[in-house]
């Protein structure tokens, strides 16, 4: 039987973001494969953190910069190891090349966090992003190397893959597109209608930076909306909302920080507009993807939508400028004539980019493709051999060193 081993950068929270939920995904998509699975971290457990034994999944906590991950790997002896964003495959990858050197080597990247944090310093300098700034990105140049020393890395935005293929020349050998999974056939169909609905709503884990950007955004937007519908209030959930966060509540103006949502699509369905004025970050928004899901318009931001819809109509309306944001709002509340476009809209996008079976079925095929071909796939992909030979030693000593100071300390 085929042995799985993916090591977590944090344990999977599906209900807390949408990181949770497309770890989950594939998760079930190896068990459905019929391969035994076994989830690794060295994070620290949470409250909100799924128990992985109800879908057949054993866990193991293991040690960062500890060689008792050496042991461990030899034992389990995987056939393909996962590594949950590039920060793993840094710490973790040079032990799985020397104690288990047949082992596939996947990188789920989640979204791009040298694209993401090269955003976020723009946005922090009131600068324009710009591309090239990315080749010069320390972020960037670690992020890159763990792609070139992976056999396949999951890429979750179709940007983002050309931007990989156009601007680091990354082979697309190295690489596939999968966005998250949807169900097509278990898509809710007895949904509240226009004038079922009340309110505007947001949600995102508020540690995750793009999310709290965006509640303080719309903390100075809406004024101008609230101004134009009297009536409605702003819903804002979200995991682990901090002090600073709850202190926003108000109810006088309709801003209300709801935090925890029990089941973020019931509060979505509810609601009649989804708001997520996002500056910066990469990937795909999984609040966008819950809003199509619900059949909940959406007004969001270029980088919100990025790599989302592709040449299809969007969801609601891609502002420009706080005025299109606000307008657009406004209009998408008060008009159902927009309302319902909208919605048709979301469903042409679930059905034309994000069907669970075809996903899964390309996912399939990259993945028995490289297998078949492994000694063959790694030697075509020299430069991350070359990785592994030079800068891989430095990652490994630096460990080593790390192991061996704390094991003085202990002494």
């Amino acid at each position: 039987m085929t042995k799985v081993l993916v090591i977590g950068y944090v344990w999977p929270e599906p209900n807390s973001s949408a990181a949770g939920i497309h770890m989950m995904s594939l998760l079930k998509f190896y068990k459905s494969q019929g391969w035994q699975v076994e989830f690794a971290s060295p994070a620290q457990t949470t409250e909100h953190m799924i128990d992985l034994s109800e879908y057949g999944i054993s866990s193991q906590q293991i040690a960062l910069n500890c060689s008792s991950f050496d042991e461990y790997v030899q034992r389990y002896a995987p056939d393909i190891v996962m590594f949950d964003r590039f920060m793993m495959e840094e710490q973790f990858g040079w032990r799985v090349d020397k104690h288990a050197p047949n082992a596939m080597k996947i990188l789920d990247t989640e979204d791009l966090q040298c694209l993401r944090g090269t955003r976020h310093e723009a946005v922090k300098a009131g600068e324009a992003f710009q591309e090239s700034r990315l080749l010069s990105s320390e972020l960037a140049k670690r992020e890159i190397a763990a792609i070139l020393r992976c056999d396949l890395s999951l890429i979750i935005s179709d940007f983002e893959l050309e931007l990989l293929i156009r601007t680091f020349n990354i082979s697309e050998t190295l690489l596939v597109h999968l966005p998250f999974l949807v169900e097509l056939s278990a898509l809710p169909s007895d949904l509240p209608s226009f004038g079922d609905r009340q309110h505007f709503m947001t949600i995102g884990n508020f540690r995750h930076a793009p999310n709290w950007d965006s509640v303080l955004y719309l903390q100075r937007l809406w004024p101008a909306i609230k101004k134009r519908v009297p009536d409605a209030e702003l819903h804002i959930y979200g995991s682990y909302p901090p002090k600073k966060a709850t202190a926003l509540n108000n109810p006088k103006t309709g801003f209300l920080v709801k935090g925890w949502a029990d089941d973020a699509i019931e509060v979505m369905k509810q609601s009649r507009v989804c708001l997520s004025p996002i500056r910066f970050g990469a990937g795909i928004k999984g609040k966008l993807l819950e809003a199509m899901i619900t059949q909940t318009p959406c007004v969001t931001t270029p980088v919100g939508a990025e790599g989302m819809h592709g040449s299809l109509p969007w969801h609601g309306f891609v502002a420009q400028s706080d005025e299109e944001f606000v307008d657009a709002a406004v209009a998408l509340y008060t008009k159902k004539t927009e309302f319902e476009i909208a919605q048709k809209n979301g469903l042409a996008i679930l059905q034309a980019r994000y069907d669970h079976q075809r996903l899964i079925e390309q996912l399939q095929t990259k993945i028995a493709d490289i297998r078949d071909s492994l000694a063959l796939h790694r030697t075509n992909n020299f430069y991350g051999q070359m990785l592994k030979h030079h800068t891989l030693r430095s990652t490994q000593y630096m460990s080593q060193w790390i192991e061996e100071k704390n094991a003085n300390k202990m002494r």
